[in-house]
């Protein structure tokens, strides 16, 4: 960790001794904006705390939508929430950067200088106090050391990273379509390496969207034959963390439309022509996605000695305290909590970030009210759902009957799948607005390109 520039006595203070509490949250992401938000009409507003978001973007995107911008299928702009103007509107601060170290002894958080695209600095190097800390800085691809995947894989963390994915699918059908010769085999071929809900859920969108591509002026393409899609997974079925049956279920939507499913197939390398398996086949690729399990960001295991696990997550009590410090709390992805009576973690999803945030919420305010016996959290798992794009959503609902799910498949699956953003959309802005919202996006969508075509 850098050198720590001397604490002063005014960032050491005490909670007891200045007022307004600090609550600094670092990360944006789904549980941080929700937890920003609440807070800030709790306590911000009232002039009760002093509520911070800290985030190294200027907007927010929620990340389960993230194959859409890859696929060309949404409009980011209709989506993105600037971080700035949801702090006006709910009484917290955002301040722009990344954070890259911990002083626990002077309860500070270090973040880096920012720079704009021509190298001139934005903000300095600097250091916000805090009296309580929320860490909320989510995962990131975990490309488990294979070699080629930095250099030549893509991943899905961010949206830029999904943006530049749109960009070099949408140049790559231009360019086959502008050459003088016909496609190349190959030239069109997608691999996406990781069959979880991301991985799967994309391989469904961009069969969608090649197609809308083309009905838009590039018809020397034919999708049928030159657009492909392997999806590559390394354990022996696809969505290895939901149940067999849905595993199943989708396998059979994805071979009908014709994305080519390998299971049972590790990835060795990945090279600028493809991807080379285990057993040796190779998949030529012009692109590649790597969407195969998720870590936490190196910044994690250089936080001032807090505790990591294998996967770099910070190791939380039940109360989502750090195990070695009672003023850090984390949510979402970067936590590692093993509930009572389980052997696995709290999986890294988006109801569980949402369902943490108002835990710790109601936590903080507890605890600027002197109470030092917080409740455990209590993660309830409501099911999952894979979307499949216009052809077919599955997935599961927990808590019907004790004990046991319901399948649900199709329309009435699709519909819970969306009300899944539908209820992040409602934390962050309210009924009135999201309605609006809703009815807007409706309308306009009917007059615009179905996918992205710049």
């Amino acid at each position: 960790m850098n050198s720590l520039p001397p604490a002063t006595t005014t960032q050491a203070e005490s909670a007891t001794d200045k007022k307004p509490y600090r609550i600094v949250i670092v990360g944006g992401g789904a549980g941080g904006l929700e937890l920003a938000t609440q807070l800030g009409d709790k306590l911000g507003k009232s002039g009760k705390a002093e509520i911070t978001l800290v985030d190294r973007a200027r907007t927010h995107i929620w990340k389960p939508l993230l194959h859409e911008i890859a696929a060309g299928s949404m409009d980011t702009g209709r989506h993105e929430l600037p971080y700035q103007a949801q702090g006006h509107w709910h009484g917290f601060r955002y301040r722009y950067g990344e954070m890259i170290g911990l002083d626990r002894a002077g309860k500070r958080v270090h973040l880096a200088a920012t720079y704009d695209e021509d190298g001139r600095e934005i903000t300095p190097d600097r250091w916000f106090p805090y009296d309580t800390l929320v860490i909320a800085i989510g995962s990131i691809s975990n490309d488990f050391h294979t070699p080629g995947v930095k250099e030549n894989a893509i991943m899905l963390d961010t949206p830029e990273q999904a943006q530049r994915f749109n960009r070099r699918l949408l140049n790559a059908c231009v360019r086959a379509y502008a050459q003088p010769g016909p496609v190349r085999p190959g030239q069109l071929h997608v691999a996406i390496i990781g069959a979880g809900a991301t991985g799967s859920e994309l391989s469904a969108e961009l069969h969608h969207a090649a197609r809308g591509l083309v009905e838009f002026g590039l018809d020397k393409i034919d999708p049928e034959k030159d657009f492909k899609i392997t999806l590559i997974e390394a354990a022996p079925r696809i969505l290895p963390a939901l149940p067999e049956r849905l595993s199943k279920a989708t396998t059979d939507i994805l071979n009908g439309i014709g994305v080519e499913v390998r299971t049972g197939s590790p990835v060795t390398n990945v090279n600028k022509e493809g991807v080379t398996l285990a057993n040796g086949d190779f998949i030529p690729s012009e692109l590649v996605v790597w969407a195969a399990g998720v870590k936490g960001p190196d910044v994690l295991a250089k936080l001032d000695g807090l505790e990591v696990s294998r996967m770099n997550t910070l190791v939380v009590k039940p109360t989502l305290q750090t195990t070695r410090d009672d003023d850090i709390f984390v949510i979402g992805d970067a936590a590692y909590l093993v509930p009572d009576g389980e052997t696995a973690p709290i999986p890294p999803r988006a109801q569980a970030a949402h369902q943490e945030a108002s835990h710790v919420a109601k936590l903080l305010v507890r605890r600027m009210r002197g109470e030092t016996d917080l409740p455990p959290f209590k993660y309830h798992d409501f099911g999952s759902l894979v979307s499949l794009g216009k052809y077919s959503t599955v997935g599961n609902l927990m808590g019907f009957i004790e004990g046991k799910s319901l399948r649900i498949e199709g329309w009435f699956a699709k519909i819970m799948y969306r009300s899944l953003y539908k209820m992040h959309e409602i934390a962050l802005y309210g009924y009135v607005k999201v309605f609006l919202d809703t009815i807007s996006r409706l309308l306009t969508r009917r007059t615009e390109p179905q996918v992205k075509l710049h």
